[in-house]
């Protein structure tokens, strides 16, 4: 596990007084990422998009890039793929666009 940078630390003391803040829940998955433990930072995805699946755009197209970045396509196609179709069903074209860009 990469050392913790500040700003983690900040947002995991924010979290436990209300861990229920998706905002803040995302903000640690990116900065996980940031901080090199990519495994922590997925894992955080994996939980916001499981628990609120059709409210956390951002969090599938973390994840997909994640794992093209790693040469993981397949889970990225997997991903990618389920951040369009919920994309497209709140009507965030923008955010499905740039998962189809993704997967292009």
């Amino acid at each position: 596990m990469a050392e913790k940078s500040r700003r983690r630390v900040m947002l995991e003391q924010r979290l436990a007084v209300d861990p229920s803040d998706t905002f803040l829940r995302y903000g640690l998955a990116v900065q996980c990422l940031r901080d090199g433990d990519v495994e922590e930072g997925r894992e955080q995805l994996r939980a916001l998009i499981a628990e609120h699946p059709d409210d956390q755009i951002a969090a599938y197209q973390q994840l997909g890039q994640t794992y093209l970045e790693s040469g993981e396509e397949g889970l990225a196609v997997e991903a990618l793929r389920a951040g369009i179709d919920r994309a497209r069903a709140r009507g965030d074209w923008h955010a499905a666009a740039k998962m189809e860009d993704l997967l292009a």
